[in-house]
């Protein structure tokens, strides 16, 4: 298969080096991110969590040491052998050498994810932990690739994409009528700096664009596996898709993974401009030949939930049905909002709040906040505050618990939190107030854009928070009931 003009050899060359950037970047973020959400001190504490689930229900390294220093050196140890990927050496030698790499940050990534709460409750976090275990049966440079994890590999790619197009077609009317490219370049997630231009492009490139997200979803999957060369211009196809929804706005690591998934649809042929060649191949041996048949089988037997949910007309998004984050079911922007809610948090260091009360905002990284600062480019790099700013935006505090201890983060001014955001307002002393307002946000009209330099206009639409101070009552007893103050003296 692999000496064939039709093999896979450099398929997989660069499928291992895109699996394992995204390790990279993922465990990037761990390093960065997880202690202020989810560390000892965090809005999300992991020894609270692991308090009230079993490992059974959700197995963690971190069920034996919740602690700061295992969340870094876990991460410090991912980012080493995501390096070690990236770089060739883990498939320079031994199968098991090959195999041991990849089976281990599997499990690292496992750890982090299941007890990574709301913040860790991404689709794309399933789809990278089931790719990365599948990774662990492709082979060092020098066994050939195997028709068997191909196909796997395909499988994968088949229901991230069929997935979404199915909750599409049982969403949104807008996807019927051809009109969700109106509001989404706005009102996605995270928009970027290419996402106000695609707004106010030709309304036939909206309609054009949806159109080719149903072929690209619903049409090309299908041609995952027949034969060459249908396959990799399904393949193509895909690639192309996911290119121009990374161009559009930021939204994690999920399309450079699909484009990456994408990659075991296209023989070598596609790939000769690479210099490499594969040399002399050896036999797997027959123990590794059957273990890749056992997860075959594996694979045929967990994917009995994700085809009833894909052909259920109350077809669910993303749902893992094990805790090992294999053979799920995913979707993505089964409804799409046509208006942009976003929380502006604001502080004073007044000790009285007054109608003349001067309250400065902070901004964050990637949402928006000014309206005159351009979204900028995040993607492939995940903000898992912001993103969960986003959602907030769409309820009220009282269902987003973690936000009230963001705000007593906030007012203690705690360097790890603030490590979040992109400025803090207070820099030689936490503020006295917390207050949080909820905007409007619409892209600038094209002639206002061009006159002011602004991005995005803003309407106030109210209050999402009340302003509070550590000593607020009612603000106090909810944070001392959960734990995060110590309960004042009686």
């Amino acid at each position: 298969m692999a000496n064939s003009p039709e093999g896979y050899w450099l398929a997989r060359f660069v499928f291992q080096r895109g699996m394992a950037l995204i390790y990279l970047i993922a465990f990037l973020v761990a390093l960065n991110q997880f202690r202020p959400l989810l560390g000892e001190r965090g809005l999300l504490p992991v020894q609270v969590y692991i308090n009230q689930v079993s490992f059974r229900d959700s197995p963690s390294l971190f069920f034996f040491a919740p602690k700061d220093a295992a969340f870094m050196a876990v991460a410090w140890i991912g980012i080493i052998l995501s390096g070690v990927a990236l770089s060739g050496f883990s498939e320079r030698y031994a199968l098991w050498m090959s195999m041991g790499v990849w089976a281990v940050l599997w499990v690292l990534y496992l750890s982090f994810v299941n007890v990574g709460q709301i913040f860790y409750g991404f689709g794309w976090e399933s789809i990278l932990l089931e790719a990365g275990f599948f990774t662990i049966f492709l082979g060092s440079n020098h066994v050939p690739p195997q028709r068997i994890t191909i196909l796997i590999l395909r499988w994968v790619l088949f229901r991230v994409m069929f997935g979404a197009g199915l909750i599409k077609l049982r969403g949104d009317s807008c996807w019927h009528d051809v009109t969700c490219l109106d509001y989404h370049y706005e009102t996605q997630p995270m928009p970027n700096p290419l996402s106000w231009y695609l707004h106010w492009a030709p309304q036939w490139t909206h309609r054009g664009g949806v159109w080719f997200n149903h072929f690209a979803e619903l049409i090309a999957p299908f041609g995952y596996f027949l034969p060459q060369p249908i396959a990799s211009i399904a393949g193509l196809v895909t690639i192309a898709f996911q290119g121009s929804i990374m161009a559009s706005g930021n939204l994690s690591w999920l399309n450079l993974l699909t484009i990456i998934l994408a990659i075991p649809t296209l023989d070598d042929r596609l790939l000769q401009f690479i210099p490499l060649r594969a040399g002399m191949l050896r036999d797997p041996g027959m123990a590794f030949k059957g273990l890749l048949i056992a997860v075959a089988v594996l694979v045929v037997y967990l994917s009995i939930n994700p085809i009833r949910n894909m052909i259920s007309p109350s077809q669910v998004m993303n749902r893992s049905y094990n805790p090992f984050h294999l053979v799920g079911t995913y979707g993505a922007f089964g409804s799409i909002t046509r208006t942009r809610n976003e929380i502006v948090v604001e502080g004073t260091a007044d000790a009285v709040v007054s109608r003349e009360t001067n309250w400065q905002a902070y901004e964050f990284k990637g949402k928006p906040g000014d309206p005159s600062r351009m979204p900028p480019q995040i993607a492939p790099y995940h903000l898992r505050l912001d993103w969960l700013m986003w959602f907030a935006a769409m309820s009220s505090y009282l269902r987003n618990p973690w936000f009230m201890h963001f705000v007593q983060k906030l007012l203690e001014g705690d360097e790890d939190t603030l490590s979040l955001l992109r400025t803090n307002p207070f820099p030689n002393h936490p503020p006295r107030y917390i207050r949080a307002r909820l905007y409007e946000y619409h892209f600038t009209d094209p002639a206002p854009r061009k006159r002011t330099g602004d991005w995005w206009t803003r309407r106030l639409v109210g209050a999402y928070l009340p302003p509070v101070a550590l000593d607020t009552p009612g603000f106090r007893a909810l944070l001392e009931d959960r734990g995060w103050l110590p309960r004042a003296a009686q």
